[in-house]
């Protein structure tokens, strides 16, 4: 039988773990922390592939300098001399053109189409865990204010996803805690939804339940091959395998760029916190204006957004949850904004042209799987498919090959 190690425990190496298994391979999953430790826990869970879209497009232009003299503004980048920093920016602006956009759509397209049915085989394949169709509710002031989310809409469908959105004649028919400051409302169909902790805890359990050894709150120092894949743990202690996975998120620079992958993975941190609400929350909320997602969770409702561009383990700044509370206070009622629980930050992977990356570094049999940026919980298990299926036939699928790490 032959043996894989995969680093990291949230949703892309768990993924990639489980499909592993489907193909025979004995597997050790490793990670620093634990299960879900990292940008897998506090998400919004949306399994939203029509919104599964590059992150950098023409308004990077006008919103990103506003944003920097904004307090409250979805992005923030701290004013300090960071030279990697700004060099990130720089190339990340460089792709805010329509045409590269277009680019990144197109190499998104293909494994958007695929995320549903992804995470229909794991919870068929013995994964005890749900998912939950929306509708999602998209609000804005006015009509006029929709015309960006409408125009990203177009694009999607035209490179080849069926998306559905109607206008509400009520904005608060499905979404009670939408103020009257919300004058246009839209449904979005086709997304669903998941609470992306319990779904990560549960594939883990899948996962350990099918024979793989978990070696949870193990850093690992080094990675390596030479006659075989090495993993050197922070004790010194080593261990080979026939194939090795780094799905470190946004970590993934500390052991992937050695070995030959080069493209830039800067953390970009997102926040979120749950609050009560008078009525129940049913369905998720969408505030494109605000870049803010909320979703119902567990008889509460979590509001999550930011993009914070510093390094993945600076400190909580609660500066941030009080900025997307002023974001979206105007424009909820019956939410205790003030009366908020398990506020979190969590570093998610960016890549300045906003595509993951998934396959071979130079080191023979040593792979990445991550940059997927805010996407990796949709786009996790069709990536952990796709890879699996990859280092056991050595066929790379049309739906990965532009996400190749050495780009």
């Amino acid at each position: 039988m032959t043996r894989s190690i995969v680093i990291g425990a949230g949703m892309v190496g768990l993924a990639t773990a489980w499909h592993l298994q489907e193909h025979g391979v004995d597997v050790t999953v490793v990670d620093r922390d634990g299960v879900a430790a990292g940008s897998s826990w506090g998400n919004a869970g949306w399994l939203a592939p029509a919104k599964t879209i590059p992150l950098a497009d023409p308004s990077v232009w006008t919103y990103g300098p506003q944003a920097l003299v904004d307090p409250d503004a979805a992005l923030h980048v701290p004013i300090r001399v960071d030279l990697n920093l700004w060099s990130f920016l720089a190339r990340f602006a460089a792709h805010g053109t329509p045409r590269a956009w277009d680019r990144a759509m197109a190499a998104l397209t293909p494994i958007d189409k695929r995320a549903l049915e992804s995470f229909d085989e794991l919870t068929d394949g013995g994964v005890e865990s749900w998912t939950r169709e929306g509708p999602f509710v998209v609000g804005f002031g006015d009509d006029t204010q929709a015309r960006g989310f409408m125009r990203d809409v177009a694009g999607v469908i035209r490179h080849g996803q069926s998306v559905h959105v109607e206008r509400l004649d009520d904005p608060r028919e499905l979404a009670p805690q939408l103020s009257t400051q919300i004058g246009a409302a839209y449904r979005m169909d086709g997304q669903r939804f998941i609470e992306p902790s319990h779904f990560v805890h549960a594939l883990a359990t899948a996962v350990e339940a099918r024979g793989a050894q978990m070696r949870l709150h193990d850093p690992v120092a080094d990675v390596g091959s030479v006659s075989m894949p090495t993993v050197t743990f922070a004790t010194g202690e080593t261990l080979t395998a026939d194939s090795v996975v780094i799905a470190t998120g946004a970590w993934m620079p500390q052991l992937a760029q050695p070995l030959g992958v080069n493209v830039r993975v800067q953390a970009g941190r997102g926040y979120s916190f749950t609050v009560d609400t008078d009525e129940p929350a049913e369905h998720p909320i969408y505030l494109p204006l605000q870049r803010v997602a909320c979703t119902p969770l567990e008889g509460r409702l979590r509001i999550a957004g930011t993009m914070e561009f510093v390094g993945p383990d600076e400190p909580f700044q609660s500066r941030r949850v009080q900025a997307i509370v002023n974001q979206v206070r105007p424009f909820m009622t019956g939410v205790d904004l003030d009366n908020r629980h398990d506020e979190w930050v969590g570093s998610r992977p960016v890549t300045p042209d906003g595509l993951p990356l998934v396959g071979q570094t130079r080191a023979p049999n040593v792979y990445v799987a991550g940059g997927h940026g805010m996407w990796g919980i949709v786009l996790g298990p069709a990536t952990g498919k796709l890879l699996a299926e990859r280092i056991v036939t050595g066929r790379t699928d049309p739906a990965i090959a532009p996400f190749d790490p050495l780009r």
